[in-house]
């Protein structure tokens, strides 16, 4: 296979992948098959690089890997943002368990000494 059709081939499998965001529990899963579709793209490019010509420019597919390209971009920002609020939210659930638990950690106390404000 040709590796521009290649490398069009795998962006579109990943594009798609992006389409929607999944549930957290099949979170991990999901990150991990975008993984693989980015190490697959980067091998493709890489081999492309190697070659004395760049088959890229004027290439029928050249419009079409850049709007996908493009999409990729958008999408991937948005999956990272969405984990990121997440994790960020989660952040807060274990800080205010937190507090639950243990709601005096935060008041310092002499052990029970008491300063009189009168002079």
């Amino acid at each position: 296979m040709e590796l521009v059709q290649e490398f069009l081939q795998v962006s579109a499998q990943l594009y798609k992948h992006l389409t929607k965001l999944p549930p957290d529990k099949e979170r991990d899963e999901y990150i991990q098959k975008i993984d693989e579709y980015l190490d697959k793209r980067g091998s493709i490019i890489k081999q492309i690089q190697k070659l004395e010509v760049n088959p890229l420019p004027g290439h029928p597919f050249e419009k079409q890997l850049r709007e996908l390209d493009k999409g990729i971009r958008e999408r991937l920002k948005k999956a990272k943002a969405e984990i990121a609020q997440d994790m960020k939210n989660l952040q807060k659930t274990k800080k205010s368990e937190q507090r639950y638990v243990d709601p005096y950690s935060s008041v310092r106390v002499m052990d029970g000494t008491y300063f009189d404000g009168r002079k």
